[in-house]
């Protein structure tokens, strides 16, 4: 027993394991919350729905089938329905009937449903992919953020072990008479400090992979984390294209303008349809019924007598709208106004998005300039430390400079780490507006 207990605890403590370890990448993370996000989830469901619009568009084309039947009883004097006689007796009978009706004409707005039903269908589609262009780089930007975040603890981290191995030295310092005893006080708070500064970026931390986890409706916070990987600048040539060819290719891909689009053409079919109720309805039709009574003087059975009593219908039915109360009139009224209103959204989706494209271009290139010059500020202050630590070391500088030059240090690092995250989000914030998918975008 005790052979195949041993082997299945490690197996189960090997899965545990492997299920707490496991590092979410970013495409991992965006491909999650793709199929369990609730946004696109409804969104998904509207697209269904359209399917169903789209089903009783094609049923109007379709001519309508109903069947009745009805048996009573009958007592005292009752008209019996096999000769159209009242009788004073008591009798069962039963009826029965099917009627075909196919409409041939009604204004075209059976052809109109349709289309509006097809138009309905895009328009969906496109709010989905909207949606999921959205949750994408939604999960990108937290994504990043919880890089950023990372970044910068390993930079409070890294620079308290500088801090502890700065004290070691600075004691020796002290007991052979170089330093006076206040900079090894000076290095203890500066200790203290950065032990702080570490407990907090911890937090933020784990407040970012909280909120991640929460975009992806994970509902394990304690073990969700993700791959530390060193994401780089790249640049698919997009830094170097004119503003107007980002913004033209917007118009074309977007899908802001395409549903703003999308409306205009339903409002068009809305309206046509309207305009229909001008119109004359022809249809067809066609019936059939047969009756039965159990009172039969000639004893017919019922089979006999369905066949016998039985008689069809046919012909076609003109209705001519003359006068109806300003409805109709009225119903496209409403429809004209609407389709005005749609063509002025979709000028103001144009106008937005072109706006849009113009804050996210300027943002792209403020968030290179400020990378850059974050850039060379580090380089600098590195230098400026390290030039610190080698006067510190030798005892030519005090301990409270040294530690306001390895402040000055430090957060020239944070700086760069947060120019260089913000710089790679802007910038596929501007790649999306040119057209490209969420799935292709390079990090």
């Amino acid at each position: 027993m005790k052979k195949i207990a041993i082997p299945f605890f490690f197996l189960i403590l090997s899965v545990s394991i492997s299920a707490q370890t496991k590092q979410w990448t970013l495409n991992e993370c965006v491909e999650h919350a793709l199929i369990n996000n609730i946004s696109v989830k409804q969104s998904e469901l509207e697209l269904e729905f359209t399917e169903a619009e789209k089903l009783e568009a094609l049923g109007n084309f379709l001519p309508s089938i109903n069947a009745n039947m009805s048996a009573s009883k009958n007592t005292g004097l009752s008209l019996n329905p096999t000769n159209n006689q009242l009788e004073n007796t008591t009798f069962g009978s039963a009826s029965g009937a099917v009627n075909v009706g196919y409409t041939l004409f009604d204004g075209l707005r059976n052809v109109r449903q349709l289309q509006r039903a097809k138009l309905s269908e895009l328009s969906a589609q496109y709010r989905l992919d909207k949606m999921k262009d959205d949750i994408a780089l939604a999960v990108a930007n937290s994504y990043l953020q919880v890089l950023l975040n990372k970044a910068n603890l390993k930079v409070a981290r890294s620079q308290n072990i500088v801090t502890l191995e700065q004290f070691d030295r600075t004691n020796n310092l002290v007991d052979a008479g170089v330093l006076p005893r206040g900079d090894l006080l000076e290095i203890k708070a500066t200790d203290a400090n950065e032990k702080q500064r570490i407990a907090v970026a911890e937090n933020t931390v784990r407040i970012s992979l909280i909120s991640l986890a929460q975009l992806l409706l994970i509902k394990d916070y304690a073990n969700f984390d993700i791959a530390d990987e060193e994401y780089k600048i790249i640049d698919g040539g997009i830094a170097d294209k004119d503003v107007a060819e980002i913004i033209e290719s917007a118009k074309q891909t977007r899908a802001e303008v395409r549903i703003a689009q999308k409306e205009v053409e339903l409002a068009q079919k809305d309206l046509q349809i309207a305009r229909g109720a001008y119109f004359p309805t022809l249809s067809a039709f066609f019936g059939y019924n047969t009756r039965y009574a159990d009172n039969d003087p000639l004893q017919k059975d019922f089979v006999e007598q369905l066949y016998l009593n039985d008689g069809i219908g046919y012909g076609l039915q003109l209705n001519v709208p003359i006068f109806n109360g300003f409805s109709v009139k009225g119903n496209v009224m409403r429809n004209k106004i609407n389709l005005k209103n749609t063509e002025y959204q979709l000028e103001q989706a144009e106008l937005d998005l072109e706006s849009n494209v113009y804050q996210a271009y300027v943002d792209a290139n403020g968030a290179l300039k400020a990378y850059e010059a974050a850039t060379v500020a580090l380089e600098s202050q590195e230098l400026a430390y390290q030039y610190a630590k080698d006067r510190y070391d030798v005892g030519l500088t005090n301990a409270f400079d040294f530690s306001q030059s390895k402040l000055r240090f430090d957060n020239a690092r944070i700086e760069e780490n947060r120019t260089k995250f913000e710089y790679i989000f802007k910038l596929k914030v501007l790649e999306l507006y040119f057209g490209v998918a969420p799935s292709e975008l390079k990090f």
